[in-house]
């Protein structure tokens, strides 16, 4: 998936949180993922409501603190995420995002980043921001993301360092090389923290790239700016190269010819369950005119290690090959759809322009449904099918 960040009114961390929100990611699972941080579970909470800006309905994300603990070294933040038991896709875009604030905090004060002393972005509400963007990217997930340029606002802010112009300097160090304007009119649109978000994790700035828009999630920030809708929105859709996209995978193969075919078998639905992409079987001939078969199947490099252990403790091989190779596939995605027997699940293939190519029922579903029923699976799946084409 590939999301765009609407910046034209401005942005923060809670309007990016809530955007994101807005796009279908449930609350409870934030709150559950936020909660794996080394933190008292009182320290602060979440919840969110809905609101207009300008007569426009967005979700506001607020977050109560509980803790005032507002002073946090930049290495303090970062060990706590890093030891923390979130995804370590999740800890990757947080560490990312606090690490651009910690350069530019340095660079504006003239102390080393290891020195840096959070203020108000080292305040849990502005953990809470950060963090809950990256789990809510994941769990969307988002691999690309863009924005529009960006408002830089005008007249003053108090901070910690006390009444600051806008852009505040630390904000305006991290909006360098990003596309701005000024049609926005007073005060504080691009906070440090929205700006930290955008440095460290978009791919690209300008207009929206062609994708296959899906949807959209407003997010309102705290203030109601008389001049625009004071909004973020986040337009998420899959990119129309990722329709035809191509990657790289392991094949990995063994010769094996002194298991039963019920092991083979049993090797098979082991591999599958624990990640493998495909796996096969192939008759050959080995030495001393043996009948076998090579084991063949294809992983990602990290599941490597582990599916090996699968063929090596599960089966008589006593040894695998392998090497990478690049494969071509097309876009696919499993959708539920009403059928005289119910909803079934139907995969959906997308061609290189991103075109609906087939809706195919899935089998487990039609086995399921000619076993409850006492029908032919043939003859379920060929009526599920016309459902599906139908809908096409």
């Amino acid at each position: 998936m590939i999301i765009h960040f609407d910046c034209y009114a401005g942005i923060s961390g809670d309007m990016t949180v809530a955007a994101l929100l807005d796009l279908g990611v449930p609350l409870e699972y934030l709150r559950s993922e936020l909660a794996k941080l080394p933190l008292p579970p009182e320290s602060f909470s979440v919840s969110t409501q809905r609101t207009e800006r300008q007569n426009v309905g967005a979700l506001k994300f607020d977050v109560a603190v509980h803790d005032q603990h507002t002073h946090r070294h930049y290495s303090d933040i970062d060990a706590m995420i890093m030891n923390s038991s979130l995804g370590d896709s999740v800890k990757d875009r947080s560490r990312r995002i606090f690490r651009r604030l910690a350069e530019a905090e340095a660079k504006v004060h003239g102390v080393p980043v290891a020195e840096v002393h959070f203020h108000e972005v080292g305040a849990l509400d502005s953990i809470a921001d950060i963090v809950g963007t990256s789990i809510c990217l994941d769990y969307l997930e988002v691999e690309a993301v863009y924005a529009s340029p960006l408002p830089l606002g005008s007249g003053f802010v108090n901070t910690a360092h006390g009444r600051l112009s806008v852009p505040a300097p630390a904000t305006a160090e991290l909006l360098r090389g990003m596309p701005v304007h000024s049609e926005c009119g007073f005060g504080e649109r691009v906070t440090p923290t929205g700006a930290a978000i955008l440095a460290a994790l978009v791919d690209g700035f300008g207009k929206r790239p062609e994708m296959l828009f899906e949807k959209v999630g407003c997010g309102a920030g705290s203030k109601d700016f008389s001049d625009c809708p004071n909004i973020l929105r986040a337009f998420v859709g899959r990119s129309v190269e990722a329709a035809r996209c191509s990657d790289q995978v392991l094949v990995v193969e063994s010769n094996i010819d002194d298991s039963t075919p019920e092991m083979l078998g049993y090797l098979m639905e082991r591999l599958l369950k624990q990640g493998a992409l495909d796996v096969s079987f192939t008759a050959i001939q080995m030495k001393k005119n043996r009948p076998g078969v090579m084991l063949s199947f294809l992983c990602r490099q990290e599941q490597l290690d582990l599916l090996a252990k699968v063929v090596l403790t599960e089966s008589s091989a006593i040894g695998l090959r392998h090497y990478p190779a690049d494969r071509t596939v097309l876009e696919r995605q499993i959708v539920e759809l009403p059928t005289e027997f119910g909803p079934l699940r139907f995969k959906q293939v997308y061609g290189p322009e991103g075109n609906l190519l087939r809706t195919i029922p899935e089998y487990e579903d039609c086995r399921r449904i000619a076993i409850e029923r006492g029908m032919a699976c043939r003859e379920v799946m060929e009526r599920a099918q016309c459902a599906g084409v139908s809908r096409q």
